[in-house]
């Protein structure tokens, strides 16, 4: 699936930008031989199973069999927020015996979020996206049935300040930004609640104990038919074709908060560009399929194969523009 070309947030003092990401990268070498295959491969996974990291992992590394590797299986390696994924990567050979997949936050963001994180972009080999996913702006029961709008809750938010409060996955991620800056932008006081993961927001959500939640839209697809949930806004250049009676906040008079998230493959450093391109290649093929576009689209994902040179400048880019954007927010580095 081809996807149009993205645009990041980025801010400098006052004012924010725009950068275009995302598009597709023609002419990789293609699909390894018997002989080229690696014997196998371990795709590193932050995050515990049976999250969307894990299910965009395995669903690709079913595919990387027998295209780049004989053998390939998800290796599981949550902690500190998919840090520990990341370590094990910078320390393994460049001999394509293990990648990462991971959501950008963790290689862009986090260096400008942790005090104490021992890894930088330099320490990934880019190789290829495999999914872009988009952020909605969700309310529950707690808030009423009248509020209809981006421009009603907000109102809402400001005549009932005691209420006016977010649940996001957790503190410093992405969602978390969106909703800061939205509440910069418009002047309305919303406080933060930190979930640890998606899964208890919603909950909460759904239950009336929270007013809104900042997260992938794929977290509220479930809940939509019941009307318990009602997704004010979401975060890309266009409408999700998930759902697109849903306007943008672009759309909603805050045309700086345009923002996504892609979950891409990374090798370990120094590893060399011939396996790199092979590794591309394979991936590119894996998210290329219906069968595969399908699967993610359970997620509220789409697909997406940009691929090394790309996907290298895209993470410079991401990480050069957050450093301004967490100092606007005045978020404060973690441990």
């Amino acid at each position: 699936m081809t996807l149009d070309r993205r645009q990041f947030l980025a801010a400098t003092g006052g004012a924010f930008a725009t950068s275009s990401l995302f598009g597709g990268l023609a002419g990789l070498p293609g699909l390894a031989s018997a002989q080229t295959l690696v014997e196998q491969t371990r795709v590193l996974c932050g995050f515990p199973a049976g999250g969307t990291t894990d299910a965009v992992s395995r669903r690709v590394a079913e595919k990387l069999r027998g295209s780049f590797a004989k053998m390939a299986l998800v290796e599981n390696k949550a902690g500190v927020g998919g840090r520990l994924a990341v370590e094990e990567l910078k320390r393994s050979a460049p001999d394509g015996s293990t990648l990462l997949m991971t959501p950008a936050a963790m290689i862009t963001l986090y260096p400008h979020i942790y005090r104490s994180i021992n890894y930088g972009i330099e320490d990934v080999t880019p190789v290829s996206t495999a999914a872009i996913v988009q952020f909605a702006l969700a309310v529950g029961p707690a808030v009423p049935e009248s509020v209809k709008t981006l421009k009603d809750f907000l109102a809402w938010c400001k005549a009932n300040p005691a209420k006016a409060n977010y649940a996001t996955p957790g503190a410093g991620s992405p969602n978390h930004f969106v909703a800061a800056l939205l509440s910069k932008e418009s002047g309305v006081e919303l406080n933060h609640v930190p979930y640890r993961g998606s899964a208890p927001g919603v909950t909460d959500l759904v239950g009336g104990q929270i007013a809104s939640m900042s997260s992938p839209i794929g977290d509220h697809l479930p809940h939509l038919k019941s009307g318990k949930v009602r997704v004010l806004a979401t975060s890309g250049p266009q409408r999700s074709r998930f759902l697109p009676d849903v306007p943008t906040y672009a759309e909603q008079g805050f045309k700086t908060l345009t923002m996504q998230e892609w979950y891409g493959f990374f090798l370990p450093p120094k590893a060399p560009a011939e396996l790199v391109n092979r590794a591309a290649a394979a991936i590119k093929a894996a998210v290329s399929t219906q069968e595969t576009a399908d699967a993610f689209a359970q997620l509220g994902l789409e697909t997406s194969s940009i691929g090394p040179a790309e996907l290298q400048k895209m993470v410079r880019e991401e990480n050069a523009a957050w450093g301004p954007i967490v100092k606007k927010v005045g978020f404060t580095p973690e441990g």
